[in-house]
């Protein structure tokens, strides 16, 4: 059944035409007693009829081509009801309604900002003509065609008057002539009204001839115009241009409207709210934040932080210290003294936010505020000694009368220990002070409240246990396992010795110096082909290179050592690198070359091969789901060249050896991370010295700030001393949170949202990046048979070099198990897995789902074994040697 149909017309010349369901015809005459006014072959008779000449309605016109879309349909209504209904009328129009079809079509739409999800009416729009023509009617199909609802007037004060009544929000003025009616003027009116705030005006220009030049948009922009439109009159044409400000402009506008809403709610917050830009510009504060602070907005906002006055209260690098949070995206909460209009300090809880918009840059800072109350849960701080700090501890009385006991405490071991219980309590109660207001918000601060609020109310006995965790916690080494009796095996003492140590061992009169020419020209070396243009024999290699089973060594023959340039273009055109860095693909290769060159092709493991090695293991690890969900194109981006650079100009020699050689490295380098340190820079000064190979010289100073860091903190990340820190840290914050999550999923039948999380915490994405190359660096014994076989062979030859030198240098030898005379390879990978690779690839696997790595791991572990029960020292069997 069809809308009952009407026809209103107001005191000023007002036409409002209902369509219906029920009748096809465009062409409709109705009668109206009492006066008859002619309109287009409408007969109206109304009192008004004489003031409305000029108000035409879209009655009579042409059929439009089929592909306009349904007709409008019109139909008579008797004379008293429409003079009935004349009378509530307000708005100057003529109205049209799609079919059923078409108004389906334009029914609500859903619309999502930000977390907030939005409900869109369907579009109106207002066709302003003194009269009908082609272009009129263009307009009017291609709202009959889009859904919208389309309301028409002829003068500027039916205009206006219809505008107020329906708040269009699109409007299309004919600004063709001039005779009519003022254009502009009539947009200068409706932008004077608020409602017109969200609403995009377009003009209809007319074509200018081919001899007259194209006149300037800025008098329609000045006049309120949003858009001009080249006098068109086909339906699509129009229709093109209608949907195109839809989801455009108005999309926008009504994305702004919503956002009154997230005003009002800030407005009426109780906390203090506090909105800046990434310069530290005020740009709002909420009435929370005037009275907290006894400023007006007026006074705030426009102003930079740093015009207003600081409290001298805050520690001297707190300021520092936010503003380092913030440049990395990262929230920062705690305690921070502000300074209120009137001079006075107060103390506030802060939560810091940086907002990223466009260009995954900073764009706002958003800081909530509320006052800190020092009575607050009556709350006690005692302070206590720690590794040379002092540290609070806060603690309510109501904590107090709770009873801390674990049952399952073991105190059993330390009983026997026990000093004189009074003295003991004596000198924990001596040593805490009470103070207030002091913050600190390290990690270990909190280990230490926690241990120090069991001990208040617990027996001798667990106090002294707690005593005991206390001096576990003074060590440095705290992810660092300690080898006991049962772990005393050579190998693996010497594998910790030599990878986990700074060679601390030195010989005074023995300086070994590490002066190995860097090659910084590259103009000598051949460059190599492009991607598209390689030997048939090296492009049948790479055609593989996304197979972990892919054979680096053979590329290593084809390529005569030089496999990383190779592979190198091949894995970075696959991940985008030259498009994200803006450089040419002749730079990347050039870059490639020079890094190739500056690895030692003589050191039988750490060369080029491996540098290629690893980097496939990295691109292998980031087109893993898990591992591509996690992480951004920055960090995918920062990991293939941070794979690429990590053993630059590697000697072939250990940390250990450089340190008691007295290298000039390790003099550089405060024998600390030598060689890591070392690959880093040297590579950063090789990439920047020519701008032929400089692969950065086109990238944003800020994304450029953050690439750098994460090589940089990647490629030390491969450095041992630090190996167990890392796989803890990944295990503790990745691994548990994760298995967590997933099994609460499982239980409410819903996807793991594992992945979304890791990404909002950039400390999490640093620390996958760092178990990622750790990985790669390491990941030989997880390689097929046969590649494992030829790696270890090579790393050892490398071990037993470093021993050879050791021993002429005079010395001290950091690994002597590796004694080319009387070495067992076997063992020494049996304990190299079992320390160092089972557990991390474990946890890896656990991550990113590698079960072709783990097959390989236990295939190759069993070789070992094998080898090792038949008392066999070398890489193989004696018989396979044979063959």
């Amino acid at each position: 059944m069809g809308c009952a149909p009407s026809i209103h017309v107001s005191q000023s010349g007002v036409i409002y035409c209902r369509d219906s369901d029920e009748s096809n015809s465009p062409h409709q005459t109705t009668t109206i007693s009492q006066g008859t006014a002619t309109l287009h072959g409408l007969f109206i008779k109304t009192d008004a009829a004489d003031s409305i000449p000029s108000v035409l309605a879209y009655q009579s016109r042409q059929q439009p081509p089929p592909s306009a879309g349904p007709r409008r349909k019109e139909r008579r209504e008797p004379g008293a009801s429409a003079r009935a209904r004349a009378t509530r009328c307000c708005g100057v129009e003529a109205e049209t309604q799609t079919s059923n079809a078409s108004v389906k079509q334009a029914s609500t739409t859903e619309v999502q900002i930000g977390p907030m999800r939005l409900t869109q009416d369907p579009i109106q729009v207002l066709l302003i003509f003194a009269k009908e023509d082609n272009q009129s009617d263009g307009f009017w199909w291609a709202c009959d065609r889009a859904g919208y609802r389309c309301n028409i007037a002829r003068t500027p004060e039916s205009a206006l008057e219809c505008f107020l009544d329906k708040h269009q929000e699109i409007i299309v003025i004919d600004h063709r002539n001039s005779r009519y009616f003022d254009a502009e003027d009539i947009c200068r009116s409706i932008r004077a009204t608020k409602p017109s705030e969200h609403t995009v005006i377009l003009a209809v220009v007319p074509h200018a001839s081919a001899d007259q030049e194209e006149t300037s948009v800025l008098p329609l922009l000045n006049a309120g115009f949003d858009r001009q439109f080249m006098e068109n009159s086909s339906i699509t044409a129009c229709y093109n241009e209608l949907v195109q400000i839809e989801h455009g402009e108005v999309r926008s506008q009504f994305k702004l409207r919503a956002c009154n809403a997230v005003f009002t709610a800030l407005e009426h917050c109780q906390e203090a709210i506090e909105i800046t830009s990434e310069d530290h510009v005020i740009q709002y504060v909420n009435p929370a934040f005037e009275r907290m602070m006894g400023y007006h907005k007026g006074e705030l906002i426009g102003k930079e932080l740093t015009e207003l006055p600081k409290s001298d209260k805050n520690c001297a690098d707190l300021l520092d210290t936010i503003n380092t949070f913030i440049k990395k995206g990262k929230e920062w909460q705690g305690v921070y003294y502000a300074r209120r209009k009137s001079g006075d300090s107060i103390q506030q809880h802060v939560k810091i936010t940086p907002v990223i918009g466009q260009g995954g840059k900073i764009r706002h800072v958003v800081s909530l505020k509320r006052l800190h109350d020092a009575n607050e849960n009556n709350k006690q701080s005692y302070l206590t000694h720690f590794k040379g700090f002092w540290f609070v501890f806060t603690e309510s009385h109501s904590f107090k009368c709770k009873n801390r006991r674990k049952d399952s405490i073991d105190v059993k071991s330390i009983t026997s220990q026990s000093s004189d219980a009074p003295g003991l309590q004596t000198r924990r109660y001596s040593s805490m002070a009470r103070i207030h207001s002091m913050t600190i918000e390290a990690p270990i601060t909190k280990v230490i409240n926690i241990i120090n609020a069991a001990q208040e109310n617990s027996p001798i006995t667990v106090a002294e246990a707690l005593d005991r965790v206390l001096e576990i916690l003074r060590t440095t080494e705290l992810y660092s396992p300690q080898l006991g009796t049962k772990d005393e095996d050579p190998h693996t003492n010497d594998l910790v010795g030599g990878l986990m140590t700074d060679g601390l061992r030195r010989l005074s009169g023995n300086e070994y110096v590490f002066s190995k020419n860097m090659n910084l020209s590259h103009s000598h070396l051949s460059v190599p082909n492009t991607i598209s243009d390689v030997p048939p024999c090296i492009a049948q290699l790479l055609d593989n290179e996304e197979s972990w089973d892919f054979n680096i060594f053979e590329l290593e023959a084809v390529t005569n050592k030089r496999p990383l340039v190779h592979l190198g273009l091949k894995v970075f055109a696959r991940f985008g690198v030259s498009e994200f860095l803006n450089c040419s693909e002749a730079t990347l290769r050039a870059w490639l070359q020079v890094i190739e060159a500056n690895y030692h092709s003589s050191n039988s493991y750490h060369n080029s091969t491996h540098a290629a090695d690893v980097l496939h293991a990295t691109a292998f690890f980031l087109g893993k789901e898990r591992v591509k969900g996690s992480l951004d194109h920055l960090d995918e981006v920062a990991a293939l060249i941070a794979a690429t650079i990590h053993d630059v100009d590697h000697p072939g020699r250990t940390n250990s050896f450089l340190c008691n050689a007295g290298s000039e490295l390790a003099v550089l380098y405060n024998d600390t991370a030598v060689l890591e340190s070392h690959h880093t820079a040297l590579a950063f000064q090789l990439t920047t010295k020519d701008s032929k190979c400089n692969i950065f010289k086109n990238i944003d100073r800020n994304h450029y700030r953050t690439l750098r860091q994460a090589i940089i903190d990647m490629v030390l990340a491969t450095e041992m001393t630090k190996h167990f820190e890392h796989v803890n840290k990944f295990v503790n914050s990745i691994n548990k949170p994760m298995a967590s999550e997933e099994t609460s999923s499982h239980s409410e039948g819903s996807n793991c949202e594992c992945t979304a999380n890791i990404k909002n915490f950039p400390d999490n994405q640093t620390l996958i990046k760092r178990m990622m190359i750790k990985c790669a660096d390491v990941a030989n014994p997880c390689r097929p048979l046969e590649l494992c076989i030829e790696w270890a062979g090579r790393i050892s030859e490398e071990y037993f070099a470093q021993t050879d030198e050791e021993k002429r240098q005079g010395l001290p030898v950091v690994m002597p198990v590796f004694d080319r005379n009387t070495c067992s390879i076997p063992k020494s990978q049996i304990s190299f897995i079992d320390y160092f690779i089972t557990d991390m690839f474990d946890a890896w696997d656990a991550f990113a789902h590698l079960p072709v790595l783990m097959k390989h791991l236990a295939n190759n572990y069993k070789h070992w074994k094998t080898l090792d029960e038949l008392k066999c020292k070398s890489l193989r069997l004696p018989s396979e040697n044979n063959n």
